[in-house]
């Protein structure tokens, strides 16, 4: 197979999360209803959600409200458990580092294992809507390749560079019970959650008992 060909397979693999982006967008939103958001405590947030299995009307609206929820929150990525559903989707309206917009969602992802060579790690800030206000510096791979299935079940492979590959990552990481200030050190944080204590939600969020 010649370099050409094999530079086309890879290409293909990936779905297209880039054309029609805010069109698609707009649409899923518009379908959608707003919910508020859950924080860190919720039971929901910290264990591993449970597969998506049906692939139907439900799960069809269920993203539509993630995208509204997402939007209301000014989010970049929000996972189903962060609006109080235990189920492995998440759904994104994140840039990357040269500026391109990527329109999408997941069901049952699993992040790839990188080669060494791939793992070139970036420790900027991060935040996350369920930690409201707080943001902490993250090391993470500035590659991700999440695979997955697409709103009708079928698999779809979802790759990202710099900031889009941490949000592809973040959210990953909070249908599997892990939110990002589970993987600071104690000081960090503790740091973060006087942080969040400090600062009043810009959005809706349903309050721990």
């Amino acid at each position: 197979m010649a370099q050409q060909d094999r530079d086309q397979q890879v290409s293909d693999e990936f779905v297209d999360d880039v054309t029609d982006a805010k069109e698609r967008e707009a649409a899923h939103r518009e379908r959608g209803t707003s919910r508020p958001i859950t924080v860190v405590g919720n039971p929901v947030l910290h264990k591993e959600c449970k597969d998506v299995t049906a692939f139907d009307d439900a799960l069809a609206q269920l993203i539509d409200d993630m995208f509204a929820s997402q939007r209301t929150a000014e989010g970049v990525g929000l996972a189903a458990n962060q609006i109080g559903v235990d189920l492995k989707v998440f759904v994104y309206d994140c840039l990357d580092d040269e500026g391109v917009r990527h329109v999408g969602a997941v069901c049952n992802p699993v992040l790839d294992e990188l080669p060494a060579g791939r793992r070139v790690l970036d420790d900027s800030n991060e935040g996350c809507l369920s930690v409201p206000g707080a943001y902490a510096e993250l090391p993470r791979p500035d590659y991700a390749v999440v695979r997955g299935q697409d709103a009708k079940g079928e698999p779809i492979v979802v790759q990202g560079t710099g900031y889009f590959a941490r949000c592809l990552q973040h959210e990953t990481d909070h249908l599997y019970g892990y939110l990002y200030i589970d993987r600071l050190s104690k000081r960090d944080r503790k740091d973060a959650l006087k942080q969040m204590a400090e600062r009043e939600p810009r959005y809706p969020v349903v309050a721990n008992d």
